[in-house]
């Protein structure tokens, strides 16, 4: 890759990229505001994004409220990810048909749009690296992922604020974003002056950045001042789990009484995957209209929490409602090692919050860790 030096973004440069990445046939998704909560969607401008909103996050709760200050990135994580767009929730494989001449086979076509991603934080880098390890890098290929990922542009933001149930630091995940992205931006607000500097991770992000108006070289002091914002952002998570053991830990302890205790307040809902970056597990279905002429099978998301997903002739693997959080979660921290050679959770908070009765992953690791049977 060719060097570029950071370079410093005023709101206007910033609107400008939006522009190049349009003007180069993107599909431009970025936070924006809709029903209540930040979530990623189509953007036309930087007016689309959530300038002045931050969130307010615990276990169960999630809210939106004012900033003191019009930042267009002053927020955590929202329910969803970029996982919507890279792995859809319903994705049609194929069709077919029946007409005079008898049935067709009809293939889905590849998409024909390039995502560019604006805001993606560190957390979620580290997640579609993981689905990258899934869907890419494994003895099979999945085509539908590769079709939607191969030519993305990642424009990171780093976090200047962590939310309530963050615990990236604790997963080495973040708050800074390191690499997977093109452009990675940090947020910088004055009395006077709202700028964004800005590191260049690829060629093609360097090709952008060379064509922005409105930017000029970052000095020392926007470099330190960069730094100083993500070193703050690190030393305020809402949350902390120790994962350097979590492996043997968790292996060690399949019996022991937690999974109990917290099967008594787990709803099987699924919530907590649907909003993680970087569970994939998904189902097949088939369907049919009602004169008979086309058939269609689709792939859709589903969680280990559901009673059918583990089912076999004979009934389902896990009945309980223990064994299926014990899955869940011992796939997640620790048998995810064994298959993709990395955890599964990058610590973005989203189950905590967004679990109707508030169970905390970390509560839970760490409840089971100061209680070890000997």
């Amino acid at each position: 890759m060719e060097t570029a030096q950071p370079t410093v973004l005023t709101t206007e440069g910033l609107e400008g990229l939006l522009g190049a990445l349009r003007r180069r046939g993107y599909r431009v998704v970025g936070p924006t505001i809709r029903d209540q909560a930040i979530i990623y969607d189509d953007i036309a401008s930087i007016t689309d994004l959530p300038q002045g909103w931050t969130d307010t996050q615990e276990g169960g709760s999630y809210r939106l409220a004012r900033r003191e200050n019009d930042a267009l990135f002053g927020y955590a994580v929202g329910p969803h990810s970029w996982k919507k767009f890279l792995h859809p929730p319903v994705l049609r494989l194929w069709r077919a048909e029946r007409d005079a001449g008898g049935r067709r086979i009809v293939p889905e076509p590849d998409p024909d749009e390039r995502f560019a991603f604006i805001g993606v934080r560190a957390c979620d880098l580290h997640a579609i690296a993981i689905q990258d390890k899934v869907f890419l890098q494994s003895t099979q290929v999945d085509p539908h992922y590769r079709a939607r990922r191969e030519d993305a542009f990642i424009v990171a933001v780093n976090c200047a604020v962590a939310g309530g149930t963050c615990f990236c630091v604790s997963m080495n995940t973040g708050p800074k974003a390191e690499a997977g992205f093109d452009l990675a931006l940090t947020e910088m607000l004055g009395e006077e002056e709202h700028r964004f500097l800005v590191e260049a991770g690829t060629d093609a992000g360097c090709a952008i950045l060379a064509e922005l108006p409105h930017n000029s070289p970052a000095t020392t002091d926007d470099l330190c001042a960069a730094t100083a914002i993500v070193a703050r952002t690190a030393g305020s998570m809402g949350r902390e789990m120790r994962s350097d053991d979590m492996h043997e830990l968790l292996l060690r302890n399949l019996s022991h009484s937690r999974w109990d205790e917290v099967a008594k307040r787990c709803l099987t809902c699924g919530n907590c995957t649907m909003v993680c970056p970087t569970c994939f597990c998904t189902s097949v279905e088939e369907s049919s209209d009602l004169a008979g002429v086309e058939t269609s099978r689709s792939r859709r998301w589903d969680s280990c929490f559901t009673m059918d997903f583990s089912y076999i002739h004979g009934g389902s693997v896990r009945s309980t409602v223990r064994s299926r959080y014990r899955q869940w979660m011992t796939h997640k921290l620790a048998t995810w090692f064994d298959q993709f050679g990395t955890s599964g959770c990058v610590g973005c908070g989203r189950c905590i919050t967004w679990c109707p009765v508030g169970i905390d992953i970390t509560e839970e690791v760490n409840a089971i860790r100061e209680i070890e049977p000997q």
